[in-house]
């Protein structure tokens, strides 16, 4: 599929403060990374892996074509690294898939025939309750 080896390795990292409530000692340190990984440089992908991408990730990305991925769940800088390349291989995983194309089910004999039996004698239930034709 893609080596995850050489797709890391294309990844840029920043690290900025996390946001969130805090006291005096707040913000000192850059635990939060961000992760940007721009798709049109990428080696790893084919074009037509690119172009299926790029449409399954339209939301996610800007206009140039960079996914950036943000992660400050932890408060150690390298945990929060794990973690946004653990989603990224995620998100890349899931949008390199091609979904399988519907085959339309045939309508079974028996589920057509069941509502004209239905119909039928209930038409027939209907008729019966109606006065006798003595002419």
């Amino acid at each position: 599929m893609f080596s995850e080896k050489q797709l890391i390795s294309e990844l840029h990292y920043k690290a900025i403060r996390s946001s969130g409530a805090g006291g005096q000692q707040v913000n000192k340190v850059s635990s939060k990374i961000e992760l940007s990984f721009n798709l049109e440089d990428s080696q790893v992908f084919t074009e037509e892996q690119k172009e299926r991408l790029k449409g399954k990730l339209h939301s996610r990305l800007t206009k140039e074509n960079v996914l950036l991925l943000q992660c400050g769940e932890s408060r150690s800088q390298h945990k929060n690294k794990q973690i946004a390349i653990k989603r990224f291989l995620q998100i890349i995983a899931e949008g390199l898939i091609i979904p399988k194309k519907r085959k339309p089910t045939k309508i079974p004999r028996a589920v057509k025939i069941k509502p004209l039996k239905s119909k039928r004698s209930n038409s027939e239930t209907k008729a019966n309750r109606k006065k006798p034709n003595l002419d």
